[in-house]
């Protein structure tokens, strides 16, 4: 255990907090629930820091009663000592942003929150914040109500409350319902990612529990295989075709652990975090891993001469073809692209994991040839359907009678600015031809799709590849599909910023966007984690005052709104069907920026997002029956 100083001059200040609640998807991604639920991993990713220091084993979170949550753990407590700024440390932490012990390389040699803006923007978005504090035997407690402190300081210090056993710190905060969209926290996003973090850390126990409900769920996540077991979790439905391999090392004061296996599954799944921190985009750390294995793969291919002379090199494609990975990285100065740490930005990264990986697989590869053997029939199986199709794939998506442009479906825009151009996916010809007439014929291009297509988690790849519908999709986007298919994805000739799904708001409307979504999720997944997907939101009615203006209701909550403020009878028209509006309402309620509402498509939890796709589009019946009554109580039903 580190004996390293943690007190008052460990926190280092760089700036004030300013504007957190005036912007503050800037520092937690946006007001929906997936920012809501940001608010406890900021407080969580704290206390997890404090273990990777080795002063914390446990922590617990609880979602309180009344809708508050509380993160706790046994680490050493955050400083209250005087700060040469004048006041408590705490109280620092708490009201400016960039004040933390991340800053000091005494105090935390790795860590998630560097920013060390976490505790301080989930203080200001908050309706109120309590914090307690156990130190030195003594209980300290503060209490802010908008980010703004309500505990008074005596010559800048905060006093004891009382006596105490142990160490750590308590933090209480419920949610400001002034600035998010809803303040109810969604506890399966929540467990999960506690999962997650139980499985990068195995000699943490994370305890959960949701007082909300009737009957208390209570769970505790302890995982000492690790991300070993994280694989076998993932995996833990699928027909595996090898057993888990599991790496370590370290370079450069960077340390490495990855673990991986192969499964009968089509598509790869590697998942990149860095000190705890999943990066949903991946990052220069999966660089290193994808590049060092691929030349692996291929070096070991040849020397065992599987691969003759005359052969060409099995592609990254080929040899991830079923895997599923986990590369966890801890890094003593990581950059992120943004607060919500997508991305991960250095180039050292490559570097240390591509070194780590060479190494440690060599070593391990040459004392299991057979295990080697294997991953090498994976890839080989893998090449051959890729170049037994490549042929007739690449015509599929290249030649010219497949194209939109040229089968007269595609109304395309006339700007070839793909920043400002956005792309409609419309339900049916009838809303097709009002959109297209409706349409800013600058940067609006219209793609009419006949009806539901084709649910890609069930169907082989040559199918997905002869649907109709998803060629012309293809086409369409200009940036190719999936990976080794003779049209390689790449996002950066998208020709499109935004790709809108336009669909009718009931059920069939609601399938349609979720079989659009599988199609991205599984074969574009970056157009999804860049941005560029979004859901239109047609107003499902039209109030028509006797006197006034008529306003269009997106839902049933704008109704009773409606219903409560307006005074006078008013005729309520429902809309059922995109095609019962005229070119004009289209463009009124859902294609003019100004007035239009869309939904962001996001991905927070690649580990959840896969598992939920497979169960409720896949073969399996008994797991999405399971699913469905567990969360037949959320459900909004089109009756």
């Amino acid at each position: 255990m580190s004996n390293n100083v943690y007190d008052a001059s460990s926190i280092t200040v760089l700036e004030g907090l300013e504007a957190v609640r005036r912007r503050p998807g800037m520092y937690i991604g946006s007001v929906t629930t997936k920012g809501l639920n940001h608010l406890i991993y900021e407080i969580v990713d704290n206390s997890v820091d404090e273990h990777l220091a080795g002063f914390c084993s446990d922590i617990w979170v609880t979602l309180e009663k009344d809708g508050s949550a509380t993160v706790e753990d046994n680490g050493r407590g955050i400083p209250v000592g005087l700060h040469e700024k004048g006041v408590s440390a705490e109280r620092l932490v708490f009201t400016t942003l960039h004040a933390g012990g991340k800053f000091d390389d005494s105090a935390y040699k790795t860590s998630g929150g560097l920013h060390g803006v976490g505790s301080s923007v989930v203080n200001a978005l908050s309706t109120y914040l309590t914090v307690q504090i156990k130190s030195g035997g003594m209980l300290y407690e503060d209490r802010y109500e908008r980010g703004i402190p309500i505990t008074k300081l005596e010559k800048g210090e905060l006093i004891p409350v009382g006596k105490a056993r142990g160490t750590g710190t308590k933090v209480n905060f419920l949610p400001d319902d002034t600035i998010f969209d809803k303040t109810r926290f969604k506890e399966d996003e929540i467990k999960s990612r506690l999962h997650e973090t139980a499985y990068l850390n195995p000699t943490l126990t994370i305890h959960f529990k949701d007082l909300r409900k009737d009957e208390v769920d209570a769970v505790d996540y302890n995982e000492p295989d690790g991300i070993v077991g994280f694989i076998k979790d993932i995996n833990k439905n699928t027909e595996n075709v090898s057993d888990v391999i599991y790496f370590s090392g370290e370079s450069e004061g960077i340390s490495v652990e990855g673990a991986f296996q192969y499964s009968n599954e089509f598509h790869e799944n590697v998942l990149g975090f860095c000190n705890n921190i999943y990066n949903a985009e991946g990052g220069t750390h999966l660089t290193g891993f994808k590049s060092a294995f691929t030349n692996i793969i291929n070096n070991y291919a040849r020397e065992l001469n599987i691969l003759k002379d005359k052969d060409v090199n099995f592609t990254g494609a080929d040899v991830r073809n079923g895997m599923t990975a986990v590369i966890s990285l801890k890094h003593p100065d990581p950059r992120f692209e943004g607060q919500t740490k997508t991305k991960l930005d250095n180039q050292d990264a490559t570097k240390v994991v591509s070194k780590v990986t060479t190494d440690e697989l060599t070593r391990y590869f040459d004392r299991n040839l057979e295990s080697l053997k294997n991953i090498i029939s994976c890839a080989e199986k893998a090449a051959k359907i890729r170049k037994t199709e490549e042929k007739a794939r690449t015509n599929m998506l290249t030649k010219q009678k497949y194209s939109f442009d040229s089968n007269g479906k595609l109304a395309n825009c006339e700007s070839k600015d793909a920043s400002k151009c956005e792309i409609f996916i419309v339900e049916g010809d009838s809303a097709g031809g009002s959109a297209k007439t409706a349409r800013n014929r600058m940067y609006q291009a219209i793609l009419p799709i006949r009806g539901k297509i084709l649910n890609v988690e069930k169907a082989s790849i040559d199918k997905v590849l002869a649907n109709a519908e998803i060629k012309t999709m293809i086409n369409a986007f200009g940036c190719g599909f999936s990976e080794g298919y003779g049209n390689d994805f790449d996002i950066t000739k998208l020709r499109y910023n935004k790709i809108i799904i336009m669909a009718d708001a009931d059920v069939d409307g609601a399938h349609i966007a979720t079989l659009l979504l599988t199609l991205f999720y599984r074969f574009m997944p970056e157009l999804i984690y860049e941005g560029h997907v979004y859901i239109a939101m047609p107003p499902l009615y039209k109030a028509m005052p006797s006197k006034g203006e008529e306003e269009y209701l997106y839902d049933d909550k704008a109704l009773d709104e409606y219903r409560k403020t307006h005074k006078g009878p008013f005729t309520l028209q429902r809309y059922k069907g995109l095609g019962e509006m005229d070119a004009q309402q289209l463009w009124e309620t859902t294609l003019d920026p100004e007035n239009r509402i869309l939904k962001q498509v996001e991905i927070e939890d690649a580990r959840m997002a896969s598992e939920v796709t497979a169960m409720l589009m896949g073969t399996e019946v008994p797991p999405r029956k399971a699913f469905i009554y567990e969360h037949a109580n959320e459900a909004i039903l089109d009756v």
